[in-house]
Parts: C-alpha cells; structure tokens; sequence
C-alpha cells in the first residue's frame, strides 16, 4: 500500500472504530509489537483529534505467548507497556496483518493477564486470509488474499536462517 493508501485506510477505521463504539468513551488501544504498536498511535492520535479526549495507546509483547517458534529459536522479548488499567474498558487489539490468527491467539491471553477488559476488538490494516484459528477481525483495512505458494514463500521467509537449513534438512 502507498503512504496515500495507509492514510485513507486509517481514516476510514479510525471512523469505523467510533462509530461501532459509540465515540471514546473507555475506550483503550494496545498494539501488537512491533508495527501494531505505530499504528496504535497514530489511530489514537486521529481519535483523539475527532472525538477531543485523549484515547490511551499501549504496547504489547507476545513472544513468551507464542506457540509456533521453534525450540531452537532464541526469541527477544521486550517490553509490554500499556500503562493504563484495561480492565472493564473497551480494548481495540491493533496490529498490521492478520494471518494465521496465531499472533492475535497470543495477544488476547498476553492481554488478559494484564487485566479483564470490558470487551476486546481486533483491528488490522491487511488480512491475508488462511486462518489457522478461528479468529476474524472486527475492522479490516484491506483483505489481500494470498495463494497457497505465496504462502509457502511467506512461511520460509519468516523462518530464521539457521530454522531454513533443519526444514530443508527435514524435506530432503
């Protein structure tokens, strides 16, 4: 997507995001490391402006709740900062690119050990579609569906090298 693109995009979900909650009230924006978290703040950013009332942004880890990295992989976790209280405040869950659904499986337990939030919305720029669980979105950007082979191709580029080298090894 061209900047343009991005930015019509998060005016129209920022819109949406308002207009499903009835205005800011409780609401709370938690973004999924690392590229959820910007988006996070700019849609609380444009919130903000519209509704007059500052919208609270926070951030995310998911790693230790992540159930697909391989044993060998020496994940980095960082820092989970939402720094408000999320329990019984709407919490939009924002992050770029649903997928699999595994990330927002991993978010939504990360979260709830953070708090009980009143209700949890999922918001993503891009939903690629080939979902692994049963999750869906409640705003959606853009759906790119992917085909089977580019989801091989996305699969094998996610993976370390070191990861690369045993899957080949497990093919051959």
């Amino acid at each position: 997507m061209s900047s343009s693109e991005i930015e019509r995009t998060l005016v129209r979900l920022v819109h949406e995001i308002i207009e499903k909650n009835d205005g800011a009230q409780d609401l709370g924006l938690v973004g999924i490391r690392s590229r959820g978290v910007f988006l996070a703040q700019r849609i609380g950013q444009r919130i903000g402006r519209i509704e007059k009332v500052s919208v609270p942004v926070g951030s995310l880890d998911i790693t230790a709740y992540r159930d697909d990295l391989s044993p060998l992989a020496k994940p980095v976790v960082q820092k989970t900062d939402i720094g408000f209280p999320i329990t019984g405040k709407k919490i939009i869950l924002v992050d770029d690119i649903l997928y699999t659904g595994r990330t927002t499986r991993a978010a939504l337990e990360a979260l709830f050990r953070q708090g009980r939030p009143k209700q949890v919305q999922l918001c993503v720029l891009i939903d690629r579609g080939h979902r692994e669980l049963p999750v869906e979105a409640t705003f959606v950007g853009r759906k790119v569906q992917t085909t089977h082979e580019e989801r091989i191709e996305l699969l094998l580029r996610e993976v370390d090298e070191s990861e690369k080298v045993l899957l080949m090894e497990k093919v051959s």
